[in-house]
């Protein structure tokens, strides 16, 4: 026994090191003693280990040489075979393993041991995929914890059933930190990050101190919604709290302000990182990319290269995406060769999407068109659409009218085909063929997606439907947009653009329609709910339409908010850093000289001077000079997405389809 003993604590060392070899060495010492064949606690032992190793496949094998061996398994040996199972999903024969194991436990009596029945549980979930089975497991058990209601929780929120998530966890007798985490991840990899927030504000008020893991979901849930306040708060309880980024917690930090507007903020994070991965290096690339900063997005993907970091097909995704957004079409051509010819990496579906979207956005729509027909795949919803896309900027109706066919077969119950078609006609003088699209819907039952935009005030994230009234300062929103409507009719000659309204409605009800697009409530509530220089930021889940940017380029220009191209933002930073200069300021000296150095670095520069700018007007305590700023490179269009900042601070105005 003294010698058991021994081997067991000799493979309880091995366990968490993730190399399989000591233990191969172990099990074959033990083998040719004849040690194991008479030892459950051996069995027991091996499988433990193997399990937690880089090969649990190997633990397997061993349950059949227990068997063989007249000896049975313990309360001790199946968790771990059930792990070495989940783990091993490819493995030949691993389902039917595990409904024989669930057997020869129901058999043996083991069913009743709580180590045993969440075992059982987390195998029906997860390998089985058998959720209802893995119900009855839960309402059959003699004793259940936290860990077997945290397991049901993660498998249906995975399985995208997040409501049953929440059931299970509303009826859990107590909660831990792994049970609020997944019910944070659960709802954000589900799209509702509000109700994410809504969760971890519950999570606080009962003064459970959150994890690197709940963090992670907080930070994305923020990104989904642009709550930028909210995911500051977080990056200054790490600080406060003394807490390491980790690479996964900066990676989050970095998505987080890319996607709230604040990229910038991203890339000082990034820069702060002692570790970096790949998918790190990745979502600086793709958020330096979102906002129009392409130049420096490919920098970076050298800069990545050149550090001896292998991309990976994300970090190619990142990398095209950039150059659509500067019009780089041969440089897209260079990269997209590159993946196969220099890395070996197959091109797959999203690839040919990114360089679809390339082509189309610069014009080469025939060329966008061979591409697609001689895919090596079939091409998805996503690649008809991008196709699409260029149809529209480029008036192609032709062209769309080919695309249309082939993507109402992909989804012939979703909206954006047919809306995309009916703009496109609309813009191309053929109201008679958009109005028989508008019918193809109503008679096909196809309804059009609301349009939904999100904005952050104090903290708070309000959310606004197209012609939805509902907001309890619905009369004063109304109030301020009629004055909008008004002061950009009067001023600068205001006419709705309503080819994109698909409503057969008359033509005075169309503009009222307009009116309740969610973004222009949504900036009305923040005009009257913001002082003059706090940052609005407005996140809309589809595509801003023409009527919609237009107008927000007359608010700013009537509410004096100065609205910059990029490619024209140098030379107005350095007219108010001359202004500084002349007045006797000798850092605005220094910003300017350097300025124009690095004027050769193009819409790079932005973020950088506008810090400098708004540094260098506090120190004056001159009145900040409005300015807003367009992310848009080379070929993008314009109803995508666009900038606008109040006072001296950026808001961005931005979709996540």
């Amino acid at each position: 026994m003294a010698v058991v003993g021994r081997y067991v604590e000799l493979l309880s060392r091995c366990r968490g090191s993730g190399d399989a070899r000591p233990i191969a060495r172990i099990q074959a010492a033990l083998i040719t003693s004849g040690l194991l064949r008479g030892s459950v606690a051996l069995h027991d032992a091996l499988i433990r280990a193997l399990a937690s190793s880089s090969r649990p496949h190997a633990a397997l094998p061993l349950y059949a040489h227990l068997l063989r061996a007249g000896l049975h398994p313990t309360p001790h040996t199946l968790p771990s075979l059930f792990k070495s199972l989940a783990l091993s999903p490819a493995v030949p024969g691993a389902r039917r393993l595990a409904l024989a194991v669930h057997a020869h436990a129901v058999r043996l009596g083991l069913t009743g041991f709580l180590l045993v029945n969440n075992a059982l549980i987390r195998v029906h979930a997860g390998l089985l995929a058998r959720l209802p089975d893995a119900h009855l497991l839960l309402r059959t058990s003699a004793s259940v914890d936290a860990s077997t209601f945290n397991t049901l929780i993660t498998a249906h929120a995975r399985a995208g059933r997040v409501a049953d998530a929440r059931s299970l966890f509303d009826e859990m007798p107590a909660r831990n930190v792994v049970s609020w985490s997944a019910m944070v991840n659960g709802y954000v990899q589900a799209g509702d990050g509000r109700e994410a927030l809504v969760v971890f504000s519950r999570m606080q008020d009962q003064g459970v101190c959150p994890d690197d893991t709940v963090l992670v979901g907080v930070l994305a849930a923020c990104a989904q919604l642009g709550a930028l306040e909210q995911g500051k708060w977080v990056h200054g309880y790490l600080k406060a709290t003394c807490t390491r980024i980790t690479v996964f917690l900066g990676t989050a930090l970095v998505d987080m302000y890319a996607k709230c507007g604040e990229v910038q903020l991203g890339m000082e994070v990034f820069e702060g990182m002692k570790d970096k991965n790949v998918l790190t290096w990745t979502t600086m690339i793709k958020g330096l990319a979102m906002h129009g900063r392409g130049s420096d997005s490919l920098r970076l993907f050298s800069q990545m290269e050149s550090l001896g970091i292998k991309p990976d097909d994300i970090a190619f995704i990142g990398a095209l995406c950039a150059c659509t957004h500067t019009g780089l079409v041969d440089k897209g051509r260079e990269l997209f060769n590159s993946m196969v010819s220099r890395y070996g990496i197959k091109p797959k579906i999203e690839h040919y999407g990114c360089m679809v979207d390339l082509l189309a956005r610069n014009g080469l729509l025939s060329e966008a068109r061979d591409m697609v027909e001689k895919m090596p795949m079939k091409p998805d919803a996503l690649i008809w659409g991008a196709l699409m896309a260029g149809c529209r900027f480029h008036k192609n109706v032709e062209l769309a009218e080919y695309v249309i066919r082939h993507w109402i077969e992909l989804e012939p119950d979703k909206s954006g085909a047919y809306v995309l078609l009916a703009n496109i006609y609309s813009a191309s003088g053929r109201h008679a063929s958009a109005r028989e699209i508008r019918h193809v819907m109503r008679d096909k039952g196809v309804e059009k997606i609301p349009g939904c935009s999100n904005v952050e005030i104090k903290g708070v994230i309000h959310q606004f439907i197209v012609g939805d009234l509902s907001h309890p300062c619905i009369k004063d929103i109304l109030t301020k947009w009629y004055e909008i409507d008004s002061r950009i009719r009067l001023e600068e000659g205001y006419i709705p653009d309503k080819k994109e309204v698909l409503l057969d409605i008359e033509e005075e009800e169309k503009e009222g329609a307009l009116s309740r697009h969610s973004e222009k409530l949504a900036i009305a509530f923040a005009l009257i709910s913001t002082s003059d220089n706090t940052p609005i930021r407005i996140v809309k889940n589809l595509r801003v339409c023409q009527d919609c940017h237009h107008v927000t380029k007359l608010i700013s220009k009537v509410f004096d908010i100065t609205i910059v191209k990029p490619s024209e933002f140098v030379e107005y930073a350095l007219g108010c850093l001359e202004q500084l200069a002349d007045s006797g300021d000798h850092s605005a000296r220094s910003v300017r000289d350097n300025l124009r150095v690095m004027v050769a670095g193009g819409d790079g520069t932005v973020g950088w001077v506008l810090g400098c700018l708004g540094e260098l007007y506090v120190q004056n305590r001159e009145p900040v000079p409005p300015v807003a700023v367009i992310p848009l490179g080379t070929g993008n269009d314009l109803s995508r997405s666009f900038g606008w900042v109040k006072g001296s601070l950026s808001l961005v105005l931005t979709v996540t389809q």
